[in-house]
């Protein structure tokens, strides 16, 4: 079972977020339970994962463009301009307009209409565990299985080799 989540657990995992570790810590141990982050190596997984694609807490939207996803119907990029307008948002970079009309149903609040919202640190942390739930990583952490999960994340396997270094360093912290 896991208890909650400490500044200094965070810290040890993401030493670069000192800054930023207080803004974000209580929602997600707000949100930990009510998405099924439940156990230690859920955790680790999840803070493995959110480490990676935010850069330590520091990122909540994507630094490119966004024109990549430019029409690119698989996302649900179907207007002009919606790549840009749904880029990576949230911890763990909620992306496309297919996602974020269906954040915007399942947590009722107007993503598609206003995207820079998942940038506001309880909706950055809400959409990651939003993400989560939504694509049964738990499944993946329950199995140890980094590999799938970063694949569900991320569409392949970008960034493995750090995620795995924050899982290990994770792992240790919950003595896993």
């Amino acid at each position: 079972m896991l208890k909650t989540l400490t500044r200094d657990e965070v810290l040890v995992i993401m030493p670069r977020a000192d800054k930023r570790v207080d803004r974000f810590l209580p929602y997600i141990n707000k949100y930990a339970k009510e998405y099924g982050v439940d156990t230690t190596l859920r955790m680790a997984h999840f803070l493995a994962q959110v480490a990676h694609e935010s850069g330590e807490l520091q990122y909540r939207r994507e630094l490119a463009s966004g024109m990549k996803y430019e029409g690119r119907k698989d996302l649900g990029n179907t207007h002009k301009g919606d790549g840009p307008k749904y880029k990576g948002r949230g911890l763990i970079q909620i992306t496309g307009r297919h996602n974020y009309a269906l954040i915007s149903k399942d947590l009722g609040v107007n993503f598609e209409e206003y995207p820079e919202w998942l940038e506001q640190d309880e909706w950055a942390v809400a959409s990651a565990f939003w993400f989560w739930k939504r694509n049964s990583l738990n499944t993946f952490a329950d199995r140890d299985d980094i590999v799938t999960a970063t694949k569900r994340i991320n569409g392949g396997t970008n960034g493995l080799a750090e995620r795995k270094a924050y899982l290990a360093k994770a792992k240790k912290v919950f003595k896993l």
